[in-house]
């Protein structure tokens, strides 16, 4: 049984006005910081994948995306280890998003996550 892939914008959306504002509570800086650092995934992916982000899938998301990303964030704009870390923990805090509200979240929504978390658990820059 074929599934239909899951359209990324709604995740997002539930991540930020649902897990960050209401269920985390979190500070203005720290959404703002995820916000931005999803803006700018969401245009590289734009530019690597061909997609627009409204059309972006959960499955497109995957590790070598994120850290192609990291890398061009790094060499084209001059990222700095600690800001590198900042965009990367505000990536893996949604990708741990869906198995922390299994009951919220589409159930499909699940199953393209853990090679991405374990991507993601990786080392991180030192600085």
């Amino acid at each position: 049984m074929k599934t239909t892939p899951l359209s990324l914008a709604p995740l997002l959306q539930w991540f930020f006005t649902q897990r960050l504002m209401q269920q985390r509570q979190a500070s203005p800086h720290t959404i703002s910081s995820y916000r931005d650092t999803f803006r700018l995934l969401l245009k590289f992916a734009q530019q690597r994948l061909h997609t627009p982000p409204a059309l972006l899938t959960l499955e497109a998301i995957d590790a070598p995306l994120i850290v192609a990303f990291l890398d061009q964030l790094e060499k084209h704009r001059g990222l700095s280890a600690r800001s590198r870390n900042l965009r990367l923990t505000a990536i893996h805090s949604f990708s741990g998003m869906p198995h922390s509200k299994r009951r919220t979240m589409p159930p499909r929504s699940n199953a393209c996550w853990p090679s991405l978390a374990s991507a993601l658990r990786g080392p991180r820059c030192i600085f």
